[in-house]
């Protein structure tokens, strides 16, 4: 028996490794790197280094060369592209230094590295230690390779995002503390791949698979939801978040996954779709695979794959919550980038991935990797989800007026335009917002676009059957006698009254006796009503070619106990005209909170205390209580920042003062998020600009 060499210590250059591999961000004293590229290794220790070395690199459970979770390479002259190789950087009497890289299509993951000397072929091999290898969009090679700089660093480095919210008439948004290179984030990630449904029925062949990013991209849109494995975040739409945090509470992704491996992996409570989403577009842009969220406005959930969307109301114009199909005020996924070698070149580039659990995909709650191109080509009978996806942005929605007590169900009206409006990102770069509709669907109503979703019903075998719940022609062809509408007459903002005019026109050359019944329902972002605010009916006569007008004022102490944490109400009118068709008129409202404002006071260093105010003004007749503001920001402190606030009279103004030490140089964004009994989640950022 020859003997087992001796343990030899490795430098793994990190400094000039992080470097060349764009991974410097990471605080990991474990040598992070991309695939496809190569890195430099010295190590001491080993005998007689002149002689042949042969090197091993490991990952997972049950590492083969024939599920290339295992490679053995010596020194050769020139780097391989295909297979992992070494190449000899220079020796000295005890030390070797080798380049060693990877193939582009290598397996992610954490790796053992270990050296044999082939002149002792019965010593075991000797550890290097490990390293992380992750995917690299900057190498041409790569699934994942984006050509465009300034994307990669937006789409891969960058560790701020803003999501849009709100509703198709009001867009707000906020910003996001992504934070995929804090500490720990990169083994929590890794963590979450080794506790997937996949990995625990095979785990050698899951590793296996980990080369490819629309498999992980599919694998992680299961795990960032909790709904089959016991994954990162529980979904709640309720309106009551007792037990955990209020979705809308949340102001980065860190904290989350965080407290996930804290509680023993147990999902944290409560995620709504951007908190689905954001989370796992930190998780997906630790690993190297470029990821972005997108919002999308009148987002529809077509639960039963017609690509229609039923809503049904009553006589005195309730939403009814009888159908699974809804329309939901915005919703919140992801777009990450990389090619599809298995539906060929025109369908790669950007890819609809979704962690929120709506409907079910191979027996598991996950959706996608949907490509975008395809969407838009109506080619939805390709992997992965496209049908929902193409839902999503392009159904057609019917209004129905249903009868409780006969079951009958009359079609008011339907439309074709209402469904996927304002679809947005965050621009690369800059904190603005980019329309990407057109990069989804043709021109809303254009021939182009009818088309495109008659081919979609086709292939999904819609076009010819017999649908028991389709409108009848005639139903479709019947023309209203009024039209009506909602206008805003007034401030939208919590803590003031809701002023609105609801105007009638009629639309044809006699007169027309209406009675209308009003409702207006306190609801959650997904348009699910949760508390009735107010009611009322008025009976109209319009005369030939009349317009009417009638103000409606809902008062904010009718609303303030009812309204959920989305500061959303659906107000409703359903005419019904004697001798006509009924109308249904509806508006979504979103509420602004009041604002909060964010002072640096000085300049801000590497190292050095400097001083930040927050300034909140309550703006209503009564006393705020149980005032809570949360602040976080990379490279500015660590962790999230709690800071209880005294009850605030009516009126009064409060300034909160606290202090940061920023550790790292560069423009850094600081995220604030003020709560009390009578508003929730006020949110602001403000960019700082640290300096040496």
């Amino acid at each position: 028996m020859g003997q087992a060499a001796t343990q030899p210590s490795t430098n793994w250059h990190l400094k000039e490794n992080a470097r060349d591999h764009h991974t410097s961000k990471f605080s990991s004293k474990e040598l992070i790197v991309r695939r496809g590229q190569a890195f430099i290794v010295t190590f001491h220790g080993t005998e007689q280094p002149e002689q042949n070395l042969t090197f091993i690199t490991e990952t997972g459970p049950k590492p083969s060369k024939l599920a290339k979770t295992q490679a053995t390479f010596g020194i050769s002259s020139t780097v391989s592209k295909e297979s992992w190789s070494a190449v000899l950087q220079s020796t000295s009497s005890n030390s070797v230094s080798i380049s060693i890289s990877s193939p582009p299509n290598a397996v992610i993951g954490r790796y053992k590295l270990s050296v044999r000397s082939t002149s002792s072929e019965s010593s075991s091999p000797a550890s290097l230690g490990t390293f992380v290898l992750l995917f690299n969009p900057w190498s041409s090679g790569d699934d994942v390779f984006m050509p465009n700089k300034a994307e990669c660093d937006e789409y891969v480095l960058e560790e701020f995002g803003i999501i849009f919210a709100g509703n198709k008439n009001r867009i707000n948004s906020f910003g996001w503390n992504f934070g995929q290179f804090q500490e720990d984030i990169l083994n929590i990630c890794l963590s979450m791949l080794d506790r997937s449904l996949n990995y625990r029925q095979d785990p050698a062949t899951d590793v296996s698979h980990r080369n490819d990013p629309k498999y992980l991209g599919r694998v992680l849109s299961a795990m960032v939801n909790a709904n089959d494995d016991q994954g990162v975040l529980l979904g709640n739409w309720s309106g009551n978040y007792d037990g955990g945090k209020s979705p809308s509470s949340w102001t980065g992704s860190g904290e989350i996954l965080q407290n996930w491996k804290k509680s023993g992996f147990k999902p944290v409570r409560y995620g709504q779709c951007w908190v689905f989403a954001a989370v796992l577009t930190t998780v997906l842009r630790c690993l190297g695979i470029p990821t972005r969220t997108i919002t999308n406005f009148s987002s529809a959930h077509d639960a039963d794959g017609n690509l229609r969307v039923d809503e049904f109301y009553d006589a005195s114009g309730n939403h009814l919550d009888r159908a699974a199909d809804s329309i939901w005020n915005f919703h919140v996924w992801n777009e990450s980038w990389f090619s599809r070698s298995d539906l060929g070149p025109s369908y790669s580039g950007w890819q609809v991935l979704d962690a929120t659990p709506q409907e079910e995909s191979g027996g598991i709650y996950q959706c996608g990797p949907a490509s975008r191109n395809a969407i838009k080509e109506g080619d939805v009978d390709l992997d992965y989800d496209c049908p929902f996806v193409f839902a999503e942005v392009n159904a057609d929605c019917m209004y129905w007026n249903y009868d409780p007590a006969t079951g009958k169900k009359t079609l008011m009206f339907s439309k074709s335009t209402v469904i996927g409006q304002f679809i947005s990102t965050k621009a690369v770069g800059r904190d603005d917002r980019v329309d990407v509709t057109n990069d989804y669907k043709y021109e809303e109503g254009s021939k182009k676009e009818r088309d495109i979703f008659k081919k979609a019903r086709k292939k999904l075998g819609l076009e010819d059957k017999f649908d028991p719940t389709a409108p009848t022609p005639q139903e479709i062809d019947q023309k209203p006698d009024i039209s009506g509408k909602f206008k805003v007459a007034g401030p939208l903002e919590v803590g003031k009254d809701l002023n609105l005019i609801l105007v009638l026109a009629n639309l044809q050359s006699d007169a027309k006796t209406v009675h209308v019944n009003m409702t207006a329902w306190s609801t959650v972002y997904t348009r699910r009503p949760v508390h009735e605010i107010w009611k009322d009916s008025i009976p109209v006569t319009l005369s030939p070619k009349e317009e009417k007008q009638f103000p409606i004022k809902i008062s904010y102490t009718e609303y303030q106990q009812q309204l959920t944490t989305d500061n959303t109400i659906q107000v409703t009118a359903l005419c019904h005209v004697e001798g006509g068709i009924q109308v249904l008129v509806q508006r979504d409202i979103t509420l602004d909170n009041p604002a909060i404002d964010i002072q640096v006071l000085g300049e801000a260093k590497v190292n050095k205390e400097v001083d930040v105010e927050v300034i909140f003004t309550n703006p209503i007749d009564m006393e705020v209580m149980d005032c809570v503001l949360q602040v976080e920001g990379n490279d500015l402190l660590r962790g999230v920042l709690e800071i209880a606030i005294p009850p605030l009279k009516a009126s009064e103004k409060s300034s909160t003062k606290f202090k940061l030490i920023p550790f790292e140089t560069g423009p850094k964004h600081l995220l604030v998020n003020f709560s009390c009994d009578k508003f929730a989640d006020i949110k602001n950022f403000k960019m700082v600009n640290v300096i040496d």
